[in-house]
C-alpha cells in the first residue's frame, strides 16, 4: 500500500507546491524511485512545469453523468426536486417544465431513485481530463485539468486519486489552496498532512482555519514554515500555544525565489542551496514516514 502525504495550505502563495516538489524530488532521489506526485489543484495545476524531463504518456477524459428528464414520461410530481440535495432540478407543473442544471448537479443518482415513472436517464458530459507524466521507469506526475467553467473540482480530484497506481511506495498529494471541499477531498485518504505556512498575518489567519479542518477530519499533521525570517513571531506563538510541532523551516532566499520564477527548481539551483533543501526534506521525512 502507498504511504500518502498531502501537502496543503490555507492560502495560496505560501510555497505548498514548492514543498511538494522538493519532497517528491528528494524521495525519488534518496529513498525510492517508486513515487507519484498527484497535482490535485485541478483548476490551475502547475507541478509539471518544474519538471521539464516529464513525458506525457496518457490523457484520459473525465465525464460527469447528468440527468435528462423525458417530458413524455414525466408527470411533474416534483419528487425528484425533493430528493435533490443540491437544488439542481427545476420542475414547474403548471407549464409542464422540468430541467436539470448541470452546474449544480453532483451526479449522486438520487433523482433516478426518486422517479417512479422512469422519466429520468443520464448522459455523459466532460468536465476535464487526467494527464499522466513519466519521469523515469517508476516515478511520475498525475495531473487533473478541470474544464474551464466547471464547478466539479471535487469530482475531478476523486477521479485523479482513483488513477494513482496502488503499487507506488509514496504518493505526494499537492492540494489546492484553502479549506473548501476540494481540499477536504484531497486530504481525506492521506496518511499524513503537511501544512505549509508563512510567518505573516495572512499566513497565520489561514493556518488557523487549516488546523481546524484537519483536526475535524482526524488526520495527523505537522507544520512547515516557509519563508522563515520574514514577517513576525505571532505564528510561532500560535503554534506553541496549540502544541503544534514545527517539522521544518525553509528560510527566505532571493536566489531560490528567482529560480522558482523561471521554473528551474532543480537543475540550475546552486549546490549549497540544493543540499540545504535536501537536508530539510530528509529531516522532515524522518518525522512523518511510517515506522
Amino acid at each position: 500500500m502507498s504511504y500518502q502525504i498531502a501537502v496543503a495550505s490555507g492560502k495560496g502563495g505560501t510555497g505548498k507546491t514548492t514543498v511538494a516538489l522538493n519532497l517528491f524530488h528528494f524521495i525519488s532521489k534518496r529513498v525510492t524511485g517508486n513515487v507519484i506526485l498527484a497535482d490535485c489543484d485541478v483548476e490551475e495545476p502547475n507541478a509539471v512545469l518544474f519538471c521539464p524531463e516529464a513525458v506525457l504518456v496518457e490523457e484520459t477524459p473525465v465525464q460527469q453523468l447528468i440527468p435528462v428528464i423525458d417530458g413524455e414520461r414525466c408527470t411533474y410530481c416534483r419528487k425528484c426536486v425533493e430528493y435533490c440535495e443540491f437544488n439542481a432540478i427545476v420542475v414547474i407543473p403548471p407549464v409542464r417544465f422540468a430541467e436539470v442544471n448541470p452546474a449544480l448537479c453532483h451526479s449522486c443518482g438520487a433523482c433516478l431513485v426518486a422517479c417512479e415513472f422512469k422519466a429520468i436517464t443520464e448522459r455523459a458530459e466532460p468536465i476535464g481530463s487526467l494527464k499522466s507524466y513519466k519521469l523515469n521507469e517508476r516515478s511520475g506526475i498525475l495531473e487533473g485539468n478541470l474544464k474551464i467553467g466547471s464547478t466539479m473540482q471535487t469530482m475531478m480530484i476523486r477521479s485523479l486519486k482513483k488513477a494513482i497506481p496502488a503499487k507506488a511506495d509514496f504518493v505526494i498529494l499537492d492540494a489546492p489552496p484553502g479549506t473548501s471541499c476540494p481540499v477536504v477531498e484531497t486530504v481525506s485518504d492521506a496518511d499524513y498532512v503537511l501544512l505549509v505556512t508563512e510567518p505573516t498575518p495572512f499566513g497565520l489567519h489561514d493556518l488557523r482555519l487549516m488546523v481546524q479542518m484537519v483536526r475535524e477530519v482526524g488526520k495527523p499533521f505537522g507544520v512547515v514554515v516557509n519563508k522563515s525570517g520574514l514577517g513576525d513571531r505571532n505564528l510561532y506563538a500560535y503554534l506553541a500555544g496549540e502544541k503544534i510541532g514545527i517539522l521544518g523551516e525553509i528560510p527566505f532566499d532571493m536566489t531560490y525565489a528567482s529560480h522558482y520564477a523561471t521554473g528551474d527548481l532543480f537543475s540550475g539551483i546552486p549546490v549549497e542551496i540544493s543540499n540545504s533543501y535536501d537536508a530539510i526534506m530528509d529531516n522532515l521525512l524522518t518525522k512523518i514516514q511510517p515506522v
